[in-house]
């Protein structure tokens, strides 16, 4: 039914003629449409500029594939290893940094894996498959996805059959069906904190280096695909990466907390 969904979408999309609506088309990763940060943002920038941006919100691994086929005008992810591979690969043009947060584990109250406190993520997801507390994967090849694997790689396990549910699901889902569950799971803090209070999740582990979650924009190279909105791709990309823009990130809250830091350098324009 997803796949159905979107089909129809970039078909809807596809018809429309970008340029003379004004329209950009933007792929990019759940946590920005979980979160509730791109209905905060855009409509400052649609009343700036008069562009509409229509958004598909999938997994990073799915937008990038989006934007390689040339489906969208531009692609906001959190996979720096698949983005320099996109731009390297000449797919992708004026990659730019825009904000970052961090991955956290989180699971039940109760924490029968005994991982609470722990600054260490490999340790506590060794932890945690040792124990054989269920563990819910988004299992979906987002940038929260990869980053999860190369987390069991590192520390050498994974949880054994049925302690280990790929879902192939947005991360907003994957939060759902942990609390369902009563399992673990390793999510952005960012959507962690738009779901908190219907999941009643804790946050158990944060605070490693290596759950450092940057964020970046990159536009579709014209020369690959000429009938593409670049112009209006740059122009989202030169606003997000503003000070305008990035104040606007710093200033989208949820119960109070920040949940994305804006992180970009100066460009020349």
């Amino acid at each position: 039914m997803k796949k159905i969904k979107l089909a129809l979408i970039l078909l809807l999309m596809a018809a429309m003629p970008a340029f003379a609506q004004g329209i950009i088309k933007l792929s990019t990763t759940t946590s920005t449409e979980n979160s509730g940060l791109l209905n905060f943002l855009l409509p400052a920038f649609e009343a700036k500029t008069g562009y509409k941006v229509h958004v598909i919100s999938v997994g990073t691994g799915k937008a990038l594939e989006l934007a390689k086929n040339g489906d969208v005008d531009v692609t906001l992810v959190h996979a720096r290893a698949a983005e320099n591979k996109f731009v390297a690969q000449g797919y992708g043009v004026n990659r730019r940094d825009v904000m970052y947060n961090d991955f956290i584990i989180v699971g039940p109250q109760n924490d029968p894996a005994g991982v609470a406190g722990s600054r260490n993520v490999i340790d506590a997801m060794r932890k945690i498959a040792q124990s054989g507390v269920r563990f819910i994967s988004r299992g979906d090849n987002s940038g929260t996805d990869l980053m999860e694997k190369k987390y069991w790689k590192d520390a050498g396990i994974m949880p054994a059959g049925s302690a280990y549910v790929s879902a192939g699901l947005g991360m907003g889902e994957v939060l759902n069906m942990a609390a369902q569950m009563d399992a673990y799971t390793l999510t952005d803090r960012a959507t962690y904190g738009a779901y908190r209070a219907k999941t009643g999740l804790a946050v158990l582990v944060q605070g490693d280096p290596k759950m450092f979650n940057p964020y970046g924009i990159i536009a579709v190279n014209p020369a690959r695909y000429p009938d593409i909105n670049y112009k209006g791709a740059m122009q989202l990309i030169n606003w997000i990466t503003s000070k305008e823009g990035q104040q606007k990130i710093a200033e989208f809250k949820v119960g109070g907390e920040q949940l994305f830091f804006p992180s970009a350098k100066k460009h020349k324009r």
